[in-house]
């Protein structure tokens, strides 16, 4: 077992609970500069480091505190399965050089979304869950 990439997924996994990112804002730039990973070996491998675990704890907790909606997150996930086949076919396709700079455009715009927005912005409140979106839980 590798211990640095073991600790990498941990810090990866802590900010992904907190923030709800990891594979590309965490994991892929730390595989590029700390492992020394190509582009698209990273995106590869951080997707493989993500097929089971990514997820799993931080639901339930999420899950606990009655803060999923389950019709929402399903039809996300579906639209996953197709976007992330076509963002792989996409990613394969492109010169390493185009997809770098694709890539930091990326991270500039999520960094700059985070810079410049208004910080007196707050989500629209919530709906109350209702009974089918929340089916199994005990409300």
């Amino acid at each position: 077992m590798n211990l640095p990439a073991v600790f990498l997924g941990v810090i990866a996994g802590i900010v992904g609970g907190m923030f709800g990112v990891g594979g590309g804002l965490i994991i892929v730039p730390c595989l590029i500069l700390l492992f020394g990973f190509g582009q698209k070996e990273a995106n590869g491998t951080s997707l493989l480091a993500q097929l089971l675990p990514v997820a799993s704890f931080a639901v339930w907790e999420y899950w606990r505190n009655h803060q999923i909606q389950v019709m929402p997150g399903l039809s996300i996930a579906a639209g996953l399965l197709l976007g992330t086949w076509i963002g792989s076919r996409i990613t394969l396709a492109l010169p390493p050089t185009i997809f770098k700079q694709v890539y930091g455009l990326f991270l500039i715009a999520v960094g700059l979304y985070f810079v410049l927005s208004p910080a007196g912005v707050s989500p629209r409140p919530a709906d109350p869950p209702s009974a089918s979106s929340r089916a199994g839980s005990s409300q």
